[in-house]
C-alpha cells in the first residue's frame, strides 16, 4: 500500500558547523544549537536535554575522538516530533564506549547520560574517515528523568 504523505505542516530546520578540537567547542556547540530552537515554532520543548546532549557529544569528540589537526562537524536537525544531533569526528577505530563510573569518579558519565535521555542514539561509520555519534530525543524528553 502507497504512503500517503502527511499534508500538515512542519516546522523544520537545520544547520550545521565546523567545530575545532578545543575546549571552547562545546560551548559553541550549545550556542547553534540554542540559536536553532529559538528560530523554531515551539524549539524551546528540547533545550534542555538537547543542549546537555549536545555538549556531551561535542566534548567526547574533542577528548576522544578526533587526532590533532582534525576537525569536528556538528548537524542538528529539528521538526515538530524530534531533534536530531549528529557529531562526525575523523577517529573510526574509537567507538563510543558505555561505562560504569564509580561514585567518586571525576568523568566517564557522558554517554551514560545520552543513553538514558535520548530517545535513540547510536554509531556508524562516515563516508570517507570517521565516524557519526548521533542522538534523538522527543520533545517531551525531560533532564528529570535522569535524577538517580
Amino acid at each position: 500500500m502507497p504512503e500517503i504523505a502527511d499534508s500538515s505542516p512542519v516546522s523544520a530546520a537545520q544547520t550545521s558547523c565546523w567545530l575545532a578540537r578545543s575546549r571552547r567547542s562545546p560551548g559553541e556547540a550549545r550556542r547553534l544549537l540554542e540559536k536553532l530552537l529559538a528560530d523554531v515554532p515551539d524549539g524551546h520543548r528540547f533545550v534542555d536535554v538537547g543542549l546537555l546532549i549536545c555538549s556531551e557529544l561535542v566534548t567526547n569528540a574533542v577528548l576522544h575522538g578526533t587526532p590533532s589537526g582534525n576537525r569536528i562537524h556538528l548537524a542538528l536537525e529539528i521538526n515538530a516530533t524530534r531533534l536530531r544531533i549528529e557529531v562526525h569526528d575523523a577517529r573510526a577505530d574509537r567507538e563510543p564506549v558505555l561505562r560504569t563510573s564509580a561514585a567518586d569518579d571525576e568523568n566517564g558519565r557522558g554517554l551514560m547520560l545520552v543513553k538514558s535521555l535520548a530517545d535513540r542514539w547510536g554509531c556508524c561509520p562516515r563516508i570517507g574517515i570517521g565516524k557519526i555519534v548521533w542522538a534523538e530525543i522527543g520533545p517531551d524528553s525531560t533532564a528529570a528523568g535522569c535524577a538517580a
